[in-house]
């Protein structure tokens, strides 16, 4: 059993979990820290469906932990980027304005990314924005050239390299299904599908199982996860042509989405989405995925109710746009009129976990929160990718004064 025994035990393979195992290696290098993660291989959820923008810290409330984090984790995760040789490309990105009722907005826009220090973020007038994306029609812009590109399962997988090889006995462990926890005066048994594991510490970056597991570990939560799948095209081959590099609209301020955008990806081919549906399964991809227990959960929590109630008309376009290619093609055509039917090929989907409160409001910042010997990421939304250096200290400084850490 001695060889089970850890310092901190970090549950959930996704890019917080392992930035937040690495950032505590990297501050305590004799720490022995090991990360369970229940799928075959890290990153396999939201990480890895995600549509791999570098986020430049442009929408967020100044002041929030989003805010922060972003533009701090930006920086670092280019940086990180650079040093380790990790594909990526700041390429920078418009966001339009196709009518003068979002021109408002879009000045809040600009003006939060100024207060958040976004670099070089400006106005643009729509010949400028020609010159940018020739294709893309729009009255006014946006120009954010410090946003970027990246594959966030290469980043993930570079941080389990670091762990496994930097820090004398700390590890990573895949198909480690975490089922249940024990607690002790000194110490937390993690029980997984595959054996036992003594922990001084805990702490649990479960992603879209974030609120089960914190539960599990007998903390008192008042949120509850809910899943939004995101589907996306790609475009063929002539469709390329007309997108250079990434396109979003204004966000509509009513909504929690950003709306249906175009990027251009790492690896090369341009995505263009995601919409934003109600899954009846967490980790279901498919349009007709359905798991009962999921799906029970949900609705017997009052605050799914209250959400659809407030975006009942935002909900039913976004199902309409995942079942209509023809709808989904005239939310595109917004941006780039020119984009015919024969330009869109079914794309891949990703489910994002959305942390709702009782009365049905989005949790719409990072939440993060210490029980006794543990701390519980329950909230991490985008731009918790981007973030996902800055978190991980952020949560490195929580554990060295919540677990007295030396």
């Amino acid at each position: 059993m001695e060889t089970n025994k850890y310092d901190i035990i970090v549950v959930g393979g996704g890019i917080v979990g392992l930035a937040t195992a690495y950032k505590l290696n990297v501050k305590y290098p004799n720490l022995k820290v090991l990360l369970l993660e229940k799928e075959k291989e890290v990153a396999a959820h939201q990480t890895g469906h995600n549509s791999g923008v570098i986020h430049s810290g442009l929408y967020y409330k100044p002041g929030s932990y989003k805010a922060k984090n972003c533009v701090d984790g930006r920086r670092e995760l280019v940086a990180f980027a650079k040093e380790h040789k990790i594909p990526h490309d700041i390429c920078g990105k418009v966001v339009v304005a196709t009518e003068a009722s979002e021109l408002a907005h879009m000045n809040r826009v600009l003006n939060n990314g100024i207060a958040n220090g976004v670099e070089g973020v400006e106005k643009v007038n729509m010949k400028r924005l020609k010159e940018i994306e020739p294709h893309c029609e729009g009255i006014e812009g946006l120009w954010v050239p410090c946003t970027g590109i990246i594959d966030y399962a290469d980043v993930s997988k570079k941080y389990v390299e670091l762990i496994n090889t930097r820090f004398s006995g700390s590890k990573v462990l895949c198909e480690h299904e975490v089922t249940a926890f024990e607690k002790h005066t000194d110490h937390t048994l993690v029980i997984t599908n595959k054996g036992n594991f003594v922990g001084r510490y805990v702490i649990t970056c479960a992603g879209l199982q974030s609120d089960r597991i914190a539960k599990k570990e007998g903390a008192t939560i008042d949120t509850a996860i809910v899943g939004f799948r995101g589907d996306y095209y790609e475009l063929s081959d002539k469709g390329m042509s007309k997108v250079k590099n990434l396109i979003y609209p204004v966000p509509n301020p009513k909504y929690p989405f950003l709306g249906v955008h175009f990027t251009r990806m790492i690896h090369g081919g341009v995505e263009c989405g995601p919409n934003a549906v109600f899954v009846f399964k967490r980790e279901g991809y498919g349009k007709t995925d359905f798991s009962v227990r999921d799906t029970a959960e949900a609705f017997g929590f009052g605050g799914t109710w209250k959400f659809f109630a407030k975006n009942m008309k935002f909900g039913w376009d976004e199902y309409r746009g995942a079942f209509s290619k023809t709808f989904f093609l005239k939310r595109l055509r917004k941006l780039i009129p020119d984009l015919q039917m024969d330009d869109l090929k079914e794309g891949r989907a990703g489910v994002r976990a959305m942390a709702l409160a009782p009365e049905g409001e989005m949790i719409d910042d990072f939440k993060i929160v210490v029980n006794g010997n543990a701390i519980h990421v329950l909230n991490a939304p985008s731009p918790a990718a981007t973030s996902s250096l800055a978190i991980g200290t952020a949560i490195e400084q929580m554990a060295t004064e919540a677990f007295n850490l030396r």
